[in-house]
This record gives structure tokens, sequence and C-alpha cells, in this order.
């Protein structure tokens, strides 16, 4: 059973890994970048937050640098990217969907990173908001672009619950897989909704 969950976190680390380096793909081609301004945007998207993640944790080298996979992973997908873009409408809900679905996958790994370092409740969750946001702020900055963190969009809002879900199932004993799968498809299904129906914190000005 540890070799599944193994296998599962692994499985969870790939598909945030994918989906960030889509989403900072086609992030970059809506701002005309050409193929190396790209694969650079989404290879800072996809490992900016596991970056900062293991850095906080003391961890390095970093997780991108031990494993070369990950690397080819970003390349080849920026690259899949690059070439059926004209085939994809709207590069703008692609971009959004996505994201949506990376941030879930990576608030997951950096939530179990931090409890497999026995961190408290509190500072996982923390952490793994961390390596959900990191990756797309990066991103919004090299693009000149404010980062979705920052406006009136629930987004680092879905982390938090999603690994307060994670951590409440988690107790209850419910299977780890099962557990992960719930915890992505909250923080997917509240960007989902709030967007939809214009959801955001209440603002000061």
């Amino acid at each position: 059973m540890e070799q599944f969950n193994l296998w599962i976190g692994d499985i969870v680390t790939i598909f945030g890994t994918f989906s960030f380096a889509v989403s900072g793909a086609f992030a970059a081609m809506q701002k005309r970048l050409d193929a190396f301004g790209v694969l650079i945007v989404a290879f800072v998207t996809a490992v900016g937050g596991g970056t900062l993640r293991d850095l906080l944790l003391g961890i390095t080298p970093v997780f991108w640098l031990k494993n070369a996979n990950y690397s080819l992973l970003i390349i080849i997908t920026a690259i899949v990217a690059m070439v059926f873009w004209k085939r994809i409408k709207t590069l703008k809900i692609t971009l959004f969907l996505f994201d949506s679905l990376g941030l879930g996958f990576f608030t997951v790994v950096g939530l179990q990173k931090g409890l497999a370092y026995d961190l408290s409740p509190g500072i996982c969750v923390a952490l793994g908001t961390v390596t959900g946001c990191f990756g797309g702020i990066t991103r919004d900055i090299l693009l000149n672009n404010i980062p979705l963190i920052f406006r009136k969009e629930i987004y680092a809002t879905a982390c938090i619950i999603g690994g307060l879900v994670y951590l409440l199932l988690s107790a209850l004993g419910i299977n780890e897989a099962l557990v992960k799968f719930i915890a992505v498809a909250v923080v997917f299904a509240i960007r989902i909704v709030a967007v939809k129906y214009k959801l955001s914190l209440p603002r000061i000005y």
C-alpha cells in the first residue's frame, strides 16, 4: 500500500507539472513570445512553486535538478502546446483550466511534503498554497501581468480550502489516493465556480 501511495504521489506531481507547463506556454503565447520565451515561461511556471517549497524546507538540490525527467516533460509539453495552439479556439479558457488543475495538484504535493517533514497542519496548508501559487505568480510577473493571487479572483483561498479538506479526510482515515483526488477536485471546482459566478473576496476600495 505504501508503494501504491508513493506511485500516486508521483502521478500527482507529473500531472501538476504538465498542467502548469501548459498554462505557462499558453500564457506566453498570448503575449506573442518567441519559442524560447514560451519554453522559459512554461518551465518557470511548472517548477516555480516546487522550487520555493524545497528551498524553504532546505532540500537541495531541488526536485527538478534531481530528476531530469521533469525538465524533459516540460520541454515536450511546451513544444506540443506550440504546435497545436492554432487548433485551440480560446487560449484564455484553456489557460484557465490547466492553471486550475495545476493549482490543485501542486497544493496537494506541497502539503504532503510538509507532512513528510512533520510540520504542523497549518504550516503544511501554507506550504501547499505556496507550492500551488508561486509558479503562477512568477509566470505573471515575467509576462508583466498582475498575479492572479493579488487580484479579486479566488485563488490562494482555493488552495487553503483544498488543503483543509485533505487534512480532514486524512484524519478520518480515508484512503490516501482518494483523499488526493478529492482535494485536487475541490481546488479545481472552487476556481471554476468562483470564476463562473464572479465570486471574490471583499474589496477594501
